[in-house]
């Protein structure tokens, strides 16, 4: 069986009257990255919160790193590393200082320490700054050094709560690298975001919180298809191709004057070779043809009815 780096079984908080997390059940196996989205106000840094020990659970079973949050979260505590959306470092002393500072909390032994934070500074490209004071770095340089700080421990569990926040879409994606690298190092990632096309380029499994509950859990490809609304587009130049296409195909919705052809499909591949086939049967050829699936944004949209984040749906051409 896969072993978990995470698991939670009805987690609960409130605060007073209102209910934040309402028996949620969390699973994330060791060396993926685990995505938790949902509106603002849903609950996403209360869970961080919880399961990285700065603050208590009213009730529920949860185990971080194979220990006990509730028996043991001194051993939770040496085993994962926390960066949030805003960053921890000392913007008054340099990068290295910080990460020095960082070996010192970790009781590295000196040379231990310069060494962690020489090869953490050359990791994440921070050599050359690495001696300036962090009030001149910019915001995706800060983030840097927030991960690279959160590394000097060597945790293989890894929460970071919206870390992309504010980061112009270069710094976005360089932070992506990151994430990716060390999970082929074999850490652990529990992602909050309120990008979801950072959700869908990162995670392994999603589970969107909504009003103090999981709204639904999957892969990216599994939460798309529960939404309905895919199609296959097909566009004709020649008039008699449209109108041999549109008496070939049943459940097509059709614009005469496009010349294009609407038919449902959830986009699978197995979908898209059947209508091919019957096309080529009958001797009919598409000019072009492009796919619609629900994304992310639709997902979350019907999910939780928020739409700050929803845009156009993608078409993809073939």
């Amino acid at each position: 069986m896969t072993k978990l780096a995470i698991a939670a079984n009805g987690l609960r908080k409130s605060y007073g009257d209102k209910t934040v997390l309402d028996g949620i059940d969390l699973a994330v196996p060791e060396g993926t990255v685990f995505s938790l989205l949902g509106p603002n106000g849903a609950g996403k840094t209360t869970a961080v919160k919880i399961l990285s020990t700065l603050i208590g659970a009213d009730a529920g079973a949860l185990h971080v790193g194979g220990h006990d949050l509730a028996a043991d979260p001194q051993a939770v505590r040496a085993a994962i590393g926390v960066t949030g959306q805003f960053s921890a470092v000392d913007s008054l002393i340099t990068g290295e200082e910080n990460m020095l500072l960082m070996a010192d909390l970790h009781h590295l032994a000196r040379g231990e320490g310069r060494r962690v934070a020489a090869d953490l500074l050359a990791r994440f490209d921070l050599v050359e700054a690495a001696k300036k004071p962090v009030s001149t770095y910019s915001g995706g340089m800060k983030r840097r050094l927030d991960i690279a700080m959160t590394l000097v421990g060597n945790p293989r569990i890894i929460f970071l709560d919206e870390p992309t926040t504010g980061l112009d879409p270069r710094s976005r994606h360089n932070m992506w690298q990151i994430i990716r690298q060390l999970v082929s190092d074999g850490v652990t990632v529990f992602l909050t975001t309120q990008y979801l096309e950072e959700a869908d380029q990162l995670a392994d499994r999603i589970a969107v919180l909504n009003n103090g509950t999981i709204a639904a859990e999957g892969t990216a490809e599994e939460l798309k298809r529960l939404i309905p609304g895919g199609h296959v587009r097909l566009r004709f130049t020649d008039p008699a191709a449209y109108q041999s296409a549109a008496a070939t195909l049943r459940e097509t919705t059709r614009d005469d004057e496009a010349l294009s052809l609407q038919i449902p499909s959830g986009g699978s591949q197995r979908e898209l070779r059947s209508l091919l086939d019957r096309l080529d049967s009958a001797d009919i050829e598409a000019d072009e043809l492009t796919v619609h699936t629900p994304d992310l944004d639709d997902v979350f949209f019907a999910l939780t009815g928020d739409t700050h984040t929803l845009h156009q749906p993608k078409e993809t051409a073939r």
